[in-house]
């Protein structure tokens, strides 16, 4: 298997078992804040689902466009910046939000909280030169 292919497959099985236990999973990401995010293909218009640790802040989910650290932002980055309305899954909760590219001070903050309270963060960053693009999903009212 490819390294994509591996990744596809551990991020099915994570999904599965995300959704078979009430978002609670094993392993890795037993102990961390788990969400699954669903986006419209840009280009296919195909629904795809991620999971994804998430900061909480206020009244939104932050996610990070890390992509462990590689050269480019992953396409579930690229899907959302076109097509901003996402499904977000939350332990047991569905709902749909928007998703908006934070920058600037405020980007900083939460990269900064987030590599703070998970150290492989900051070494995704360091890993590359781009920087990691930070998403704040809010729930549609």
């Amino acid at each position: 298997m490819t390294n994509t292919n591996e990744r596809n497959e551990r991020n099915r099985l994570l999904i599965k078992e995300f959704r078979s236990n009430e978002g609670k999973t094993s392993g890795g990401f037993a102990e961390r804040p788990l969400l699954l995010l669903s986006t419209v293909g840009a280009k296919t218009g195909h629904q795809r689902t991620h999971p994804l640790m998430y900061l909480p802040d206020n009244d939104c989910w932050i996610v990070f466009a890390s992509k462990g650290g590689g050269p480019t932002s992953p396409d579930w980055f690229h899907n959302l910046v076109a097509n901003p309305t996402v499904t977000v899954e939350v332990g047991t909760e569905t709902f749909e939000a928007d998703a908006t590219v934070v920058t600037g001070e405020e980007r900083d903050r939460l990269y900064a909280k987030q590599a703070q309270l998970y150290s492989v963060f900051a070494d995704y960053q360091q890993r590359t030169t781009r920087k990691i693009p930070v998403i704040a999903l809010a729930r549609k009212k």
